[in-house]
Formats: C-alpha cells, structure tokens, sequence
C-alpha cells in the first residue's frame, strides 16, 4: 500500500489543521455521525445521556 495521506478535520470545531485522530460519534438526540477531535469530544462526551461513540478514525493507518 502506498503512503496515502489521509486528511479530515473536525466537524464540530472545524479546525484548520488536519487532526491525527478523530472519534466518530453522535451527542444529539436523533442526530447523525460525526468525526470529533479529541478536545470536542471531551466536550460532547461527558454527562451526555445521547453520547454513542461509533469508532476512531486514524490519519496513519497501520501496515498489515
């Protein structure tokens, strides 16, 4: 596999710089998936009964 770089910003703080990691997650009620950063997802997690965390999402992929 070639060294791709793979690039996605935030989608709550729309950060200008790409993050290394982002965690996928919906925090509304109803509301859709979306990529957070690790500060916004302090932010949506906690004492959040609508919290689901749906995964994370790596710029640097591992090699298998």
């Amino acid at each position: 596999m070639s060294g791709r770089n793979r690039v996605k910003l935030c989608d709550r703080c729309r950060n200008t710089q790409p993050a290394p990691i982002l965690y996928r997650v919906k925090f509304e009620l109803g509301g859709d998936w979306v990529f957070v950063c690790p500060q916004c997802w302090t932010d949506v997690s906690e004492n959040n009964p609508f919290y689901v965390y749906g995964g994370t999402w790596k710029a640097k992929k591992e090699k298998k």
